[in-house]
Order: structure tokens, then sequence, then C-alpha cells
């Protein structure tokens, strides 16, 4: 009997157990940032020494113009803390310069060369306009028609939507689930998972960024030429252009580095090199043709370390954001379809920019390989700096 009394006087009340629980939260954010801080190291601590590899060959002219760029495109990656960085050029159609900078794989130190293929983001939709601005044309297609004409498993909704709606992102569909772990053979396939929510608002009436009216699109782009959507955006848009580097996305293959607290233990504590360089030289031809893509570790901003972004499947995604590319195709895209300026984002956070300077027949386009690069401030300068040629 004493000894069941002393243990219920040393239990302590629960007010204080979740008192405690509270203030090791409100602790945790700047413990943690504390921790990550005083651990960050640069990835490029000396910036005289960092890769980079180009194949363009640069006209003499604009050799004192592409030095003023290359300048600026390795002043960015250093002091943005990334691990690579691809841009491309062109002038009066022509890609005039193309360079990488860093490092396509920071374990194994392959340096990123203008053939290495990057994630994109949304500046996939520019080709999958592209793709329905074809139909369209030849008449397969048509903007006013509700979307029900080529797509009839989507339900109809309390207003039409149609193909014009769904271009201009004002179809009105609510945020769903992210598709990241999902698999779709077919664009179709990702109906189920955002096809029953009612509108939000009524279509035309308002303008909102969503994957899922490019999912649709693509969708009618299958319906309409009677052959899957990745065979005809390679046969009818990719090759034409001369676009060898651009693909769909696959599911990444980093099993296991989803988890940003097990990455950080991994990377902190017991194997401080584990995603980062220099390591020995890998042979060129061992690199894959894309880049390992990477998170930051905390507060969106990649000057505190990175983590291998965990694996992500942008099957679903098909017409949104699904394809892989680089910097060249995306300017010979640009150059020939009069494309206007566009951002590309992957989890929240820019990695690809595309900038246009119409007047001047200049394109620019800029990716990396990590989230939140702030690719659009190093665009609009590479602009700036071509711009003065003309």
């Amino acid at each position: 009997m004493v000894t069941e009394q002393n243990a219920q006087q040393k239990q302590k009340p629960l007010w204080l157990i979740l008192l405690l629980m509270a203030i090791g939260m409100i602790l945790l954010v700047p413990l943690t940032w504390i921790f990550v801080s005083l651990t960050a190291r640069p990835i490029h601590p000396d910036p005289q020494n960092v890769p980079s590899v180009s194949v363009t060959s640069v006209p003499p002219a604009l050799a004192p113009t592409v030095e003023r760029a290359r300048q600026l495109a390795l002043a960015h990656l250093v002091n943005e803390n990334l691990p690579g960085l691809s841009v491309a050029v062109g002038i009066d159609g022509q890609v005039v310069w193309a360079q990488g900078f860093g490092y396509a794989d920071l374990k194994a130190a392959v340096p990123v060369g203008p053939a290495h293929k990057f994630r994109i983001g949304a500046i996939s939709e520019s080709f999958t306009a592209a793709a329905a601005a074809q139909l369209i044309e030849k008449g397969q297609l048509k903007l006013d028609s509700e979307i029900q004409t080529y797509v009839p498993a989507f339900p109809r909704k309390q207003w039409p939507v149609t193909l014009r709606h769904l271009m201009n992102n004002s179809a009105g569909f609510p945020g769903g689930e992210s598709l990241f772990t999902r698999h779709c053979e077919h664009p179709e396939d990702a109906l189920p998972y955002f096809a029953n929510a009612p509108l939000q608002y009524q279509p035309g009436t308002q303008t909102i960024q969503t994957p899922y009216g490019w999912i649709l699109i693509a969708a009618a782009i299958e319906e309409a030429t009677d052959q899957p959507f990745q065979r005809y955006m390679r046969e009818q848009l990719f090759q034409p252009l001369n676009m060898r580097n651009t693909a769909p996305d696959t599911a990444t293959l980093e099993a296991g580095e989803d988890f940003p607290l097990v990455n950080m233990f991994r990377e902190l504590i017991h194997d401080p090199e584990q995603t980062r360089g220099p390591a020995p030289a890998a042979p060129a031809e061992s690199a894959a043709d894309r880049v390992k893509s990477y998170y930051p570790r905390f507060a969106k901003d990649p000057n505190y370390g990175l983590h291998i972004m965990r694996p992500l499947d942008f099957s679903c995604y098909a017409g949104s954001s699904n394809f892989l590319s680089t910097p060249t195709d995306i300017v010979r895209f640009a150059m020939a379809t009069k494309s206007s300026q566009r951002d590309g984002h992957v989890l929240g956070g820019r990695v690809a920019t595309l900038t246009m300077v119409p007047e001047r027949n200049i394109a620019v386009a800029v990716t990396s390989n990590i989230s939140h690069a702030n690719t659009g401030t190093l665009a609009s300068q590479l602009a700036d700096t071509f711009s003065g040629l003309r």
C-alpha cells in the first residue's frame, strides 16, 4: 500500500508533461536553426575551382559578353550555395552559349554539362500548350469545346469547363492531394485523384495555377491523336525542334532518402560527406544523363545545406510538370514557338526559369538541381547582359 502511494506521489501530473512537451516543441525550431547554421558548409568553398563544362562554340564577337555572363552564373552558383547550375542563351534563332557549372552529382563529383537533364516543373506546361496549339490549328481540338468532348471520363461540374479554361488556368479546380506517390500509365489514370471534387469558382472568372487542367489537356491530346501523350510530344514537338535531351521524368531510384531527420543525422553526424563533393572524380562517360535532385535542408534556403530529394513519381503529372529538359532545349523551344517567360517549381521551390526578350529575339534558360534556387534572378541578369548587345 505504501509502495503504491509513493508511486502515485512520484507520478508527474498530466499538465506538467504537456507543459514540458510544449516547451520542447517551442525550442525545437530555434535549436534546429542554430544547429543547422553552425554545421552548414559551402558546397563550393573555392570559386576558382568550380567545375564548368561548355560545348558551345561562342562567336568571337560575343566572347566578352559571354565571359561577363559566365562570371554572373558562377557568382550565383556560389552565393546561393547551389550544387549545380546550367544556362543557355539564344539569339535570332541560334543557341550562342550553353554551359554547366558545379555538380550534377555531389557525391560522385560529376560536373554539370549542357546535356544534363533537369526537372523543369511548370515549364513543361509550355510544351503541352504548344502541342495543343498544333492540334487546334489542325481542327483536332477546339478551344471552346467542353473537355468531356475529349475526356468523357471527367465528370460534369456545376459549370461547363472548356479547353480554353484549362489552358488559361481558369477552370476553377480546388487543391487536391499530391500525386508524387502515385503512378499513371496514361494522363486519364490521374482523374480519380482530383476529378470528383466540385469547382471552387465559375470557370473564366479567376486564374489560379494548378496542374490538374494540364493533366486533362494531356488526356485530350491522347484522345485527339489516338496515341500516347508522350509519344505525340516526342514525335510531333521535341524531334522536329531538335530537343534531343527532353523526355518524361521517371520515378527516382534514391530509395530511403525521403525522411529529413534521418537524412540530417546521416549527413551531419554519421557520414558528413554523404552528399557533398568533391570525391574522386568519376569518368565523364559513367555519369547519368540526368542530374541528381536535391532539396534545402532548412528554411527553404540552400545556404543551410541540402538533402537528396525524396523519391518522386511524376507520371501522374503528364502535361504539367513531368518533363526533364536542358536549358539548350528550352531555348530552342522558346525561339521556335515565341513562348513567353515561365518559371518552373518542384515541391514549391523554383528550379528553372525561361526568360524572353522578344523585341531583341533573345531567349535565356536557367536550371538548377536544387529547389529554391532563385533561377529567376540569374535569368534576368543574363537577359540584361545580352540585351546590351543589340
